[in-house]
């Protein structure tokens, strides 16, 4: 069978690339050996923040009397804890297939190879045969990387995959890896009790970020109970009688820590096993398919997307980056800036990012104006007693325009839309002033950052000339 466009893979990138093919007239098939959804809906993205979620409620029960609600013993049951969050995973997976019946896209179950002559082969799954297109997408997604650490491969060493199948909460966790994953899960299980650890071999946590939100998520972490070290070199690790042993190296001393689990969470790698038939070479840097300023691989009518590809690892990168690709396919023009790119983290306090720090505005010479705002002084978080927030907004110096902004507090993952909005069009702070935000919300602190980038935030102190 022929078809217009075949896409490997069902991930975000992948299943959202075949919905746009389909919408664009392109007869349209996808090929996915495990279910759709991929990575991020099946065990990472949905299924953390629904984590995130009850055990987020869990710890504000804990604490109910400071709102005048008193109430004994409160518990949680982790197996309905995971039947919560399967149940939002296969309502999200279902929903995919159904828009797949609905816009006529063929799904192929099974592994999806490419072949020399540039078909597809699948094997092993409903959808077995060997398949023709115009147009071969590439959207495989990623896996959880290992570090060459001694020991890595002992019991009870998890990667981000296996930590979800544990049917009980972890008596204690090391996690090897600060960033966003690493940050994500020591939220979670250190609101179920579990004693965390963190061991991160850069200087700071969540060290891509600004340094405002990674001093300020450390302080959060630790007061509640999280144990993180910074700086600090993995050595090996060991399955030992009282449980999984991190030896590592801080401030030139040996110290070990022993848990009954160790995560690694050092990042992601591409998923390519099985992708490439016998004689399919194409161009790779570092493990990653090499693509040009349009997804062209080095193979003619080849293209890939998302993990598979240089550059940031997010669900919602991988979607536009198919969107835009389908565009271009069929003659548009892109209707996304893949340059202005939002950055989430999911704990409590959230926090979001978009463009550039104040980092690296000094790395590049700009000269910026920064309007702070500390949400400690907002009405709505004061009621729900959100923790050292704030928002952080930086503007070129001479034209006003919106360069980067910084959050974290309450709803700033959604809140981080107006931003990205904002950087794409090179919208001025004047301009995004006009608008009027409602009383309470967390959204008025974004206008009092914004009144700051020239000193005149109505809520707080004044400058000092």
């Amino acid at each position: 069978m022929s078809y217009d466009v075949i896409i490997i893979g069902a991930g975000p990138g992948g299943y959202v690339a075949a919905l746009k093919s389909a919408k664009l007239g392109f007869k349209t098939a996808v090929v996915e050996k495990d279910r759709v959804g991929g990575t991020c809906l099946n065990r990472g993205c949905i299924p953390t923040k629904a984590m995130v979620h009850a055990t987020e409620l869990y710890r504000e029960m804990q604490n109910a009397k400071e709102y005048g609600i008193f109430a004994e013993n409160i518990s949680y049951d982790y197996g309905k804890i995971l039947e919560y969050k399967q149940d939002i995973i296969d309502k999200l997976v279902g929903g995919v297939e159904q828009l797949f019946k609905s816009n006529g896209i063929d799904y192929l179950k099974g592994l999806g190879t490419l072949e020399k002559d540039g078909s597809v082969t699948v094997s092993g799954g409903e959808g077995a045969g060997n398949y023709q297109a115009k147009h071969v997408i590439l959207a495989v997604g990623s896996k959880p990387a290992l570090v060459p650490i001694p020991g890595l491969d002992s019991e009870g060493v998890l990667t981000s995959d296996e930590l979800f199948q544990l049917t009980e909460v972890p008596k204690s966790l090391s996690i090897i890896g600060g960033g966003v994953i690493g940050v994500e899960f020591a939220s979670i299980f250190a609101s179920l009790g579990t004693k965390v650890t963190i061991l991160e071999a850069l200087p700071s946590i969540l060290a891509n970020m600004d340094k405002d939100i990674s001093q300020n998520l450390k302080l959060i972490l630790k007061k509640r109970g999280i144990d993180i070290h910074t700086s600090v070199k993995v050595e090996k690790v060991e399955k030992e009688a009282e449980g999984v042993s991190c030896f590592y190296t801080e401030k030139d001393e040996p110290v070990k820590v022993t848990s009954q689990y160790v995560l690694c969470a050092v990042g992601r790698v591409p998923n390519t096993q099985g992708l490439f038939g016998e004689g399919v070479e194409l161009e790779m840097e570092r493990g990653r398919v090499v693509v040009d300023e349009h997804f062209k691989t080095s193979m003619d009518n080849v293209y890939a997307i998302g993990d598979l590809i240089k550059g940031l690892q997010l669900a919602h990168l991988a979607s536009a980056q198919g969107i835009c690709l389908l565009e271009e396919l069929a003659g548009h023009k892109r209707s996304i800036d893949l340059n202005v790119v939002p950055g989430c983290v999911y704990t409590s306090p959230e926090i979001a990012s978009v463009g550039i720090t104040e980092a690296i505005a000094k790395e590049q010479g700009l000269e910026i104006n920064v309007g702070k705002f500390m949400m400690s002084g907002n009405g709505k978080s004061m009621i729900s007693k959100e923790e050292r927030g704030f928002i952080k907004i930086l503007s070129d110096s001479k034209s006003h325009a919106v360069v980067g902004v910084q959050m974290m507090c309450a709803r700033a993952t959604d809140m981080i839309g107006e931003f990205g909005n904002a950087v794409a069009n090179g919208f001025t702070v004047e301009q995004l002033l006009k608008a009027m935000r409602a009383h309470p919300t967390y959204n008025e602190g974004v206008g009092e950052a914004l009144e700051d980038v020239f000193g005149e935030a109505v809520h707080s102190m004044p400058k000092k000339k």
